[in-house]
């Protein structure tokens, strides 16, 4: 009987609809020693041990490195509970003929509600003003309105696609930055598509919704934020490499943004010292921008589905990074 590990710590020993997936299709399920695999604390030896006689994983933020992947004689597919996969060596997984699957349909939604989220608690000063009523204070200083506002989305995929429709809707003026873009949408959303120089210095506030790659890593540097226009607002949801963080400190420390809503961070989790904790001006959230409880059954049945896919010798169309398999891929080595 083949077997599957799941990691996502929300996802551990929960009797949801991805564990009948995967039983209906024939595998055993397990779950790490470790119930923080994925953080990554233990390293790659942590990961090989655990992946010992694992067939597929349900995947988190582990890295999968050409290491662990060499070790891993047995693992047949990496099914990704989200949309990102910095986290997995795609060349090595392609080497070693392991899919690796995303699951593009399951939480954009839930992405670009935090996002609004963190929008309005930085707009509003929500968290300090909060901090301030509980120490006996009464604060009196005006909140950004986000009404007729600029909003700069970088990334139109789906996730910022689902941005740009909500933020439109409360009245915001919608600008991005997308090579690829859908012009069915960005026409019938009215979204302005322009060069990220614009983007950053028309914007009342950003929001990155890219992926993380030799192109994009540390894009948001001092030189972007000082593009911005000042008293900007800079979201990021994506990926903490996206940005470097030494460079965000220092615009929202001199005043220059107003403020930062960030679910991602370049060293996650991020350590208890990190500067940008010290600000009053930056809300904070731990990577979790995609996984709600509607979302994260989304995420976990996509994942079964594609490892229960393959291992029946269906290709998930559209959900397979390295797609370049799919010709050659056969579940037995």
């Amino acid at each position: 009987m083949p077997t599957c590990l799941i990691v996502p710590e929300a996802m551990r020993e929960v009797p949801e609809r991805y564990v009948d997936v995967l039983h209906e299709a024939g595998f055993d399920i397990v779950y790490p020693k470790n119930p923080e695999l994925a953080r990554n604390r233990g390293g790659e030896e942590e990961l090989i041990a655990e992946l010992e006689g694992v067939d597929a994983t349900i995947a988190g933020s582990e890295g999968y490195t050409p290491k662990v992947l060499d070790a891993a004689t047995s693992l047949r597919v990496i099914a990704r509970a989200g949309v990102g996969y910095d986290g997995v060596n795609i060349p090595a997984a392609t080497q070693h003929s392991i899919p690796v699957t995303i699951t593009p349909t399951a939480n954009h939604e839930a992405v670009a509600e935090m996002t609004l989220a963190l929008m309005f608690a930085a707009s509003r000063m929500i968290v300090s003003n909060d901090k301030l009523v509980r120490a006996g204070k009464w604060p009196r200083r005006l909140p950004m309105a986000t009404r007729g506002k600029t909003i700069g989305i970088f990334g139109l995929g789906r996730i910022g696609s689902t941005m740009a429709f909500r933020a439109a809707g409360l009245g915001m003026r919608v600008l991005a930055t997308e090579k690829y873009p859908n012009a069915e949408f960005v026409r019938s959303q009215k979204i302005q598509l322009v060069e990220l120089d614009e983007l950053l210095s028309e914007s009342d506030i950003i929001s990155v919704h890219a992926p993380l790659t030799d192109d994009t890593r540390g894009l948001f540097n001092a030189k972007a934020f000082a593009r911005m226009k000042p008293g900007s607002i800079f979201l990021n949801t994506a990926r903490g490499g996206l940005m470097v963080e030494a460079d965000l400190y220092q615009a929202l420390e001199s005043g220059h943004l107003r403020a930062a809503g960030l679910d991602v961070f370049e060293q996650e989790p991020p350590s208890a010292d990190n500067p940008l904790f010290e600000l009053d001006n930056v809300v904070v959230s731990p990577h979790i921008a995609g996984a709600d409880e509607t979302s994260l059954v989304a995420m976990g049945v996509e994942a079964a589905e594609c490892i229960a896919s393959l291992f029946r010798g269906i290709w998930p169309e559209g959900a397979v990074v390295n797609d370049s398999l799919k010709e050659t891929f056969r579940w037995q080595h």
